[in-house]
């Protein structure tokens, strides 16, 4: 098992363009990834040009194969230009 985090910080003017991109990429995942067990978009309470993807993948071959989507790979020419800064992706290993 493998969990993600991926930090976006995204323009202000920005924000309504980019939730749109992410709706349509959360929907294309889960109708598409079984390895994909969990993918979901948050936005913060404190700050809201901050968002988190949080992600849960079955194995490497998951994550790896999500990366590779035809629709991922679209999403991202759509989700870049709405952010302030460069990702903070992080992977973790389950402890318990």
């Amino acid at each position: 098992m493998i969990g993600v985090v991926a930090r976006l910080d995204v323009k202000p003017d920005m924000a309504a363009e980019f939730e749109a991109a992410a709706a349509a990429l959360v929907k294309a995942v889960n109708a598409n990834e079984a390895g994909c067990l969990m993918y979901e978009l948050y936005k913060s309470h404190k700050d809201s040009s901050c968002y988190v993807f949080m992600e849960k993948y079955a194995d490497k071959a998951a994550l790896d194969a999500h990366g590779k989507t035809d629709y991922f790979l679209a999403a991202q020419g759509k989700l870049g230009p709405c952010l302030a800064a460069p990702p903070d992706i992080q992977s973790f290993a389950p402890v318990a």
